[in-house]
């Protein structure tokens, strides 16, 4: 089950962290966040990621590239991390020869929830204060053979907490390693925008597809951090071909964060 492919690079190279992301000209057409789209040449352009650090599937084994700000605010990496053309998202991509985090054998294109204008890492608890994501997003591609992709999540101190997963055309809410803990729909269509939120207090986290309250997952973890973008589910030992054509991508029109 796979979209059309607009920019496709052959492999993955290092060189790719610091590419920047040549926009058509298309100056006097203003978008639906009021800019044009000569002003976005950047995902920082679409996206307030003040508060984010990236992790992309390039650089060396088991260390990936990490790009935090200020740095983040002016950088593109075509075609793990761009503004589309419109300038109304902001696309992730994850290829299944991608290099990985030495915690995990999968790879990410992903933002990581940071604090103090992207200067420290994020960390907070689910049993004191109220911590809320909201993404719009919509997934656009899926691997081959293992056709599944997390699109935002919790993550805890040594594990994902819960996430927005598709496997396929079913989106599930995961609960730690119950990958299929609430299935909220069993007829996604790639492409299709919708709203994903996750609200964390008293000890519980809800989670909301499109406004409605989906599932209620308990959890009492004090270092937990919200992420959002693509987390493939799939690599070369279980998918084909092993090379940058064969991806899971998602596309972001909007992250927010709260706090109180």
């Amino acid at each position: 089950m796979r979209c059309m492919r607009i920019v496709v690079l052959a492999g993955i190279t290092a060189a790719a962290s610091t590419a920047a992301l040549a926009l058509p000209a298309q100056a006097d057409i203003p978008t639906r966040h009021g800019r044009t789209a000569a002003e976005c040449e950047y995902p920082a352009d679409v996206l307030d990621l003040g508060n984010w650090k990236l992790t992309l599937p390039t650089g060396e084994d088991e260390d990936p590239t990490d790009i935090t700000q200020p740095d983040l605010a002016t950088f593109s990496a075509q075609p793990w991390f761009q503004a589309d053309e419109d300038c109304d998202a902001v696309q992730f991509r994850s290829p299944v020869d991608g290099v990985t985090t030495g915690g995990s054998s999968y790879p990410r294109a992903e933002l990581r929830e940071m604090t103090d204008d992207g200067e420290d890492e994020a960390s907070w608890s689910t049993t004191e204060g109220t911590h809320t994501l909201v993404v719009k997003e919509a997934f656009t591609a899926l691997p081959n053979d293992k056709p599944h992709l997390v699109g935002a999540q919790i993550h805890g101190g040594d594990d994902d907490v819960t996430v927005f997963r598709l496997e396929g055309s079913k989106l599930y809410i995961t609960d730690g390693d119950d990958t299929h803990h609430h299935l909220v729909t069993d007829d996604y269509e790639l492409g299709t925008e919708f709203e994903a939120k996750f609200v964390a207090r008293d000890g519980k986290i809800d989670a909301y597809y499109n406004g409605e309250r989906e599932t209620t997952i308990s959890s009492d973890d004090d270092s937990n951090y919200f992420k959002a973008g693509a987390y493939t589910q799939a690599n070369c030992e279980n998918s084909d071909p092993c090379d940058g054509d064969n991806y899971g991508e998602v596309h972001i029109s909007s992250v927010k964060v709260t706090h109180s």
